[in-house]
C-alpha cells in the first residue's frame, strides 16, 4: 500500500471520527433541551392546574353564596304571600309588641 492510501484512510478515518463526535454531542445537547423543555412545560402546567383549582374553589364558593342568597329570596317572597294573603298577622301583632317592648326599655 503506498503512503498517499495510508494517509487517505488515516484521514477518511479522523473524519468520520469528527463526524461522529460533532453528531454525538449535538444529540447530547438536543436530549439535554429536549428534557429541560419538558421539565418547563411540566412546570407550567402545575401552575395552570393549580390556577385552575383556586378557580373552581372560587366558583364553587360563588355558588353556594348565590344558593344561600337564593334561598334567602325564597323565604322573603314566601313571608310577602303570607302577608298579602293576611296569613300571618299573628307575626305582626308579634313584632308590634316587640317594638313597642324595646321602645319602653328605651325611655327607662
Amino acid at each position: 500500500m503506498s503512503t498517499a492510501a495510508t494517509i487517505a484512510i488515516v484521514a477518511g478515518a479522523v473524519i468520520l471520527l469528527l463526524i461522529l463526535l460533532v453528531a454525538v454531542r449535538r444529540a447530547t445537547a438536543q436530549g439535554r433541551a429536549e428534557r429541560r423543555l419538558n421539565q418547563r412545560r411540566e412546570e407550567v402546567a402545575g401552575t395552570q392546574r393549580d390556577a385552575a383549582q383556586e378557580r373552581a374553589a372560587r366558583a364553587d364558593l360563588a355558588e353556594r353564596e348565590a344558593e344561600r342568597a337564593r334561598a334567602e329570596s325564597e323565604e322573603h317572597r314566601a313571608r310577602a304571600e303570607l302577608h298579602e294573603h293576611g296569613l300571618a298577622d299573628d307575626q305582626l301583632d308579634r313584632d308590634a309588641n316587640a317594638a313597642a317592648t324595646e321602645q319602653r326599655a328605651e325611655h327607662r
